[in-house]
C-alpha cells in the first residue's frame, strides 16, 4: 500500500478501487470523497474498463464518515451548517455517480460496512461479502439518524427491514444481508477476493455495449410507472438489436459458435 487515499489497479479490464485509510477503517473523509469521485469519473470515461470493484484496505470495508473531521467542522467558525450541507451533498454525488456509470460496480465487503459505508455497498450495483462481514446504519446510536444512507438502503431492502436497521442501529450479518437483498453472494474470508473477481470476470465477458445499455435502462425504468417502463425498455431493446455485435451474437448462437465481437 502507498499513502494514496484511493488506489486503483486494472487487470483483465476490471478496475479494482481500494479505499486506503486502514487505520481509520477507511472512513470517508473530505479528501477520500474527492479522490473517490475523481477516480470513478475517470473510470466511467474509459471504454477499456468493463467492470469496477470497490473494496477496503485493512480489517474492514468502510466505517462511514470521518466523525473526527465532522466534529472539527462543527467547531470551526467558518464552517458549521454550510460545511455539513456541502459534505452530505458531496457524499451523495459519489453515491449517485456509481449507478450512473456505464460499468457495473461491485462492492467487495469484509469486516464492517457502517453508516455511509453501508450506503456505499447499497449504492453499488452488486455486492459480494465475506461470511463474517456485518452491516449497519448505526448513526442513531450516537444521535445522528442515517438519513442520507437511508436513500440507498431503502432502494435495496424491504421497507420494514430498512426502518428497523435505521431506528435500532443494530447490525445484520452477511447471511441476513443476502436474505434482504443488500448483497448478492457470500464467500469465506479467504475466498472473498477470488469470488468477487469471478463475478467481475463473468460480467466483463459479456458484450460491453449491451451491458452499458442495460445498466442505464435498469435504473431508468425503476423510476417509471409500469406502462412507461415497458415503453421505455422496448425502445432500449430496439436500440440494442441494431448493434452490429448483437447481430453477431444472435447469429453465433443460431450457428452454435462463439461470437466474434468487436467490443
Amino acid at each position: 500500500m502507498t499513502d494514496e487515499l484511493v488506489l486503483c489497479d486494472v487487470a483483465e479490464r476490471v478496475a479494482v478501487i481500494t479505499l486506503n485509510r486502514p487505520k481509520a477503517i477507511n472512513a470517508l473523509s473530505d479528501a477520500v470523497l474527492a479522490a473517490l469521485h475523481a477516480m470513478l469519473t475517470r473510470i466511467a470515461a474509459d471504454p477499456e474498463i468493463k467492470v469496477v470493484i470497490i473494496r477496503g484496505a485493512g480489517k474492514a470495508f468502510c466505517a462511514g464518515h470521518d466523525l473526527k473531521e465532522m466534529q472539527a467542522g462543527r467547531a470551526a467558525p467558518d464552517k458549521g451548517a454550510a460545511y455539513f450541507s456541502d459534505l452530505f451533498d458531496r457524499c451523495g454525488a459519489v453515491m449517485q455517480l456509481i449507478p450512473s456509470m456505464p460499468q457495473p460496480v461491485i462492492a467487495q465487503v469484509h469486516g464492517i460496512a457502517t453508516a455511509a459505508g453501508c450506503q456505499l455497498v447499497a449504492a453499488c450495483d452488486m455486492a459480494v461479502a465475506a461470511s463474517n462481514a456485518r452491516f449497519g446504519v448505526n448513526g442513531v446510536n450516537i444521535g445522528l439518524f442515517c438519513s442520507t444512507p437511508m436513500v440507498a438502503l431503502t432502494r435495496n431492502l424491504p421497507r420494514k427491514q430498512a426502518f428497523e436497521m435505521l431506528t435500532t442501529g443494530e447490525f445484520i450479518d452477511a447471511s441476513r444481508a443476502r436474505e434482504v437483498g443488500l448483497i448478492n453472494r457470500i464467500a469465506t474470508p479467504e475466498d472473498l477476493e477470488a469470488e468477487t473477481m469471478a463475478l467481475a470476470r463473468t460480467v466483463a465477458g459479456k458484450l460491453a455495449a449491451a451491458v452499458r445499455i442495460g445498466k442505464r435502462a435498469f435504473y431508468e425504468q425503476l423510476l417509471l410507472p409500469l406502462d412507461q417502463a415497458y415503453a421505455h425498455t422496448a425502445a432500449v431493446m430496439a436500440e440494442n438489436m441494431l448493434l452490429r455485435d448483437t447481430d453477431e451474437g444472435i447469429t453465433a448462437f443460431i450457428e452454435k459458435r462463439k461470437p466474434d465481437w468487436a467490443g
